[in-house]
C-alpha cells in the first residue's frame, strides 16, 4: 500500500474521534455551585481573591488556626467526614485549588510551584497566623514545600500521603485506568482527546483504587466530583497538572530546609512504596510519622476517625 494513502488512512482514524471529543465536551452539562454543602446545609460555602483568581472555600469552628489541603483532581468535599469533628477544636478552612471544585480555572503551569504559590497568597489574603496544614497527596507536598521555605504563617504541619515519588506518576498506581490515563496525557493531541472522551468509569476506577474500601465514598459524592470536570476548561486544567507531574518528586529537594514539627501519616495501602516513604521520612529533620491501617490513599474516606485523632493529638499536645 502506498505510504501516502497509509497516512491518510491513520489520520482519519484518529481525526473521527478528535473531532467528536469536542462536540461531547461541548454539550457536557456544567453544574452549578452550590451555596452550601450538601453534606451539611448549616455550612455556608465562601470566597475569597488571590492575585485574581477565584478560590472558593470553607470555614467551620473555632479555635487554633487548621487548613486542610485537598489531592489532585478532588475538591474541599474530601474531608467531609472529618470536618464537622474537627471544627470542634479548631477553626477549619479548607480551600479549592485553581482548577478544582468551584475555584477560578485560569491559565498556569499547574505545578508544584503554581499550587504552593496559591496557598500561601490563600494564607496572606485571610491573614491566618499560627497555621496548621494538612494536606493529603499534592496537598501533603505543597504543606512540606511551603514549610520548607520557611513561611511565617505555618508553625506546624500534617502531610497525609506525600505525592511525591514515582516522577509524580502515583496515579498510575490506581487502577488500569489510571495507568492508561497517565500515560496518554503526556502525549500531544491524544492526552486532551482522551480526556475530552472521559467518562464516570474512568473517574470511579481512580478514586476506589485510592481507598481500602470503595464504599468509604458516596456515590453522590463520586458523582459531584466526576460532574466537577465538566466545568469549561477544568480538562484543561487537569492535564497540565498531568504533564508538569516530574515537579512533585523535584519537590524533595527541599524537604531539609524543615523546621516546624512535622507528622507524616501514611495509609497503609497508599500508592507509595515503603522504601518511598522512609526516604521522604529520611530527608525531614525531627519528622514524627505514623501508619494507619485498612487506610489508602483518599484518607480522609475511609480512616476518618484515625485522621481526626491524629490531628487532635498531634496539635494539642
Amino acid at each position: 500500500m502506498n505510504i501516502t494513502i497509509l497516512l491518510l488512512i491513520l489520520l482519519s482514524s484518529f481525526a473521527i474521534p478528535w473531532l467528536v471529543s469536542f462536540v461531547i465536551e461541548a454539550i457536557r452539562p456544567a453544574p452549578k455551585a452550590p451555596e452550601s454543602m450538601p453534606w451539611d446545609r448549616s455550612l455556608k460555602l465562601s470566597y475569597v481573591t488571590v492575585d485574581g483568581v477565584k478560590i472558593r472555600y470553607l470555614k467551620s469552628g473555632q479555635g487554633p488556626v487548621l487548613v486542610l489541603l485537598h489531592t489532585l483532581r478532588t475538591q474541599l468535599d474530601l474531608f467531609h467526614k472529618v470536618i464537622p469533628e474537627l471544627s470542634k477544636d479548631f477553626t477549619v478552612y479548607t480551600p479549592d485549588y485553581p482548577g478544582h471544585g468551584y475555584s477560578d480555572i485560569v491559565d498556569g503551569a499547574y505545578d508544584a510551584d503554581f499550587f504552593v504559590k496559591n496557598v500561601e497568597g490563600f494564607l496572606n489574603a485571610l491573614d491566618l497566623k499560627d497555621v496548621t496544614l494538612s494536606g493529603v497527596s499534592i496537598g501533603a507536598t505543597i504543606s512540606l514545600l511551603i514549610a520548607a521555605r520557611r513561611n511565617p504563617r505555618v508553625t506546624r504541619i500534617i502531610p497525609v500521603n506525600p505525592y511525591d515519588y514515582y516522577k509524580g506518576k502515583g496515579l498510575a498506581r490506581s487502577s488500569d485506568l489510571g495507568r492508561f490515563i497517565v500515560m496518554v496525557s503526556g502525549i500531544p493531541f491524544i492526552g486532551e482527546t482522551v480526556v475530552r472522551l472521559r467518562n464516570f468509569i474512568i473517574m470511579k476506577a481512580v478514586l476506589n483504587g485510592g481507598v481500602s474500601d470503595p464504599s468509604s465514598i458516596s456515590p453522590e459524592l463520586m458523582k459531584e466530583m466526576y460532574m466537577v470536570g465538566n466545568r469549561s476548561g477544568h480538562y484543561r486544567a487537569f492535564l497540565k497538572l498531568l504533564r508538569n507531574s516530574a515537579s512533585w518528586e523535584q519537590a524533595r529537594g527541599e524537604y531539609s530546609n524543615i523546621n516546624v514539627p512535622t507528622l507524616i501519616i501514611w495509609g497503609s495501602e497508599d500508592w507509595s512504596l515503603v522504601e518511598e516513604r522512609k526516604f521522604d521520612e529520611s530527608l525531614i529533620p525531627g519528622v514524627q510519622s505514623t501508619t494507619l491501617r485498612k487506610a489508602g490513599h483518599f484518607l480522609p474516606f475511609d480512616a476518618p476517625q484515625e485522621l481526626i485523632n491524629q490531628i487532635r493529638s498531634f496539635i494539642t499536645k
